[in-house]
């Protein structure tokens, strides 16, 4: 038996039970983890209130690390007693032990701890699939990532300046702002007392940037289609201020032929080889210094509740564990 986060009924963060769980002994090509951080995501939020419905009951939570203290048979890349990180499906990962699927989980190397591992890996892939897979920003590109003090907005910032672009980003405080400019943030607009789209102008001189990268969702929009230049792409991959509404293709067309994707990090991680080389991308671009992952807060995991509470009232920078 082990103790997990478990949701009976989609809901406010009260709908999040500490209860006890079966856990078995991992079957052919599983591997059974001792969680020692769990990261926290929007998504979890999503899953928690049934935006993103989920068969009931279930364990939320899409990202961890701990040790391997059990294999299924024909697991040959992971043996017990290895620290291990992993990240998207299957759910589950608010719970002090687990099974997970062997060939999804990825060795956490040298000189990464096991609480960075547990906080950047949905959110540092989710960073590399829009920075390296969907839009690859150019040298010299300036581009706008909203909700930069977040936790992916926070790991695109520091990548994007790492690949040569000028980042605008836009924040909800002064004490946000000053986290995203010692982060490398060139311009940094407070949504709370400026307007963003007359901000990029500006900054832009007229043109507007070729790529929004965009997590917040409702509250941005349409907003965000007035700061992108003419054949330029939005890329719209979250929902903190809840779902866009419909958007019209004439409205693309008019705006200057623009480019909307929608993306999920589950499509670009389909097969062992793309989570591997993505995950590598990462490890790689974390260990040279360029992206920093700071842990800037920490919950016990049986207080879930209170770390979605904090996260949707916008009260987290950075990343953030949850501690079994």
């Amino acid at each position: 038996m082990t103790k997990a986060i478990r949701v009976h009924k989609p809901g406010p963060p009260s709908c999040m039970k500490w209860e006890e769980l079966d856990v078995p002994d991992p079957k052919k090509g599983e591997v059974r983890i001792r969680n020692s951080a769990v990261g926290l995501n929007f998504i979890d939020t999503y899953h928690r209130k049934g935006l993103y419905p989920i068969p009931t009951p279930f364990t939320p939570g899409m990202e961890g690390a701990g040790m391997v203290e059990a294999v299924g048979r024909g697991v040959k890349n992971v043996k017990i007693g290895d620290r291990v990180t992993y990240a998207s499906e299957p759910m589950g990962s608010y719970a002090e032990m687990r099974l997970f699927p062997a060939d999804r989980v990825m060795k956490i190397p040298d000189g990464i701890s096991d609480e960075q591992a547990a906080s950047m890996m949905l959110k540092g892939m989710t960073a590399a699939m829009l920075l390296r897979r969907i839009y690859r920003p150019a040298k010299g590109d300036t581009v706008l990532i909203h909700a930069a003090a977040g936790g992916v907005g926070l790991i695109l910032v520091q990548w994007a300046k790492h690949l040569g672009a000028t980042v605008i980003g836009t924040v909800g405080s002064a004490a946000k702002g000053r986290l995203v400019r010692a982060h490398g943030c060139d311009h940094v607009i407070d949504y709370s007392k400026q307007d963003f789209v007359e901000r990029v102008k500006k900054i832009t001189k007229g043109e507007g940037v070729p790529v929004v990268y965009d997590g917040v969702g409702k509250d941005t929009y349409p907003g965000s289609l007035d700061c992108i230049r003419r054949t330029g792409m939005w890329i719209t991959f979250g929902n903190a201020s809840g779902p866009v509404p419909p958007v019209a293709p004439l409205t693309l067309m008019q705006k200057g032929s623009l480019i909307m994707t929608r993306p999920m990090l589950n499509h670009y991680i389909v097969t062992p080889d793309e989570l591997t080389k993505m995950a590598r991308e990462l490890f790689d671009v974390v260990k040279s210094g360029a992206v920093r992952i700071e842990v800037n807060q920490h919950y016990a995991l049986k207080d879930a509740a209170k770390a979605h509470r904090d996260l949707e009232s916008r009260k987290t920078t950075g990343s953030t564990v949850l501690v079994p």
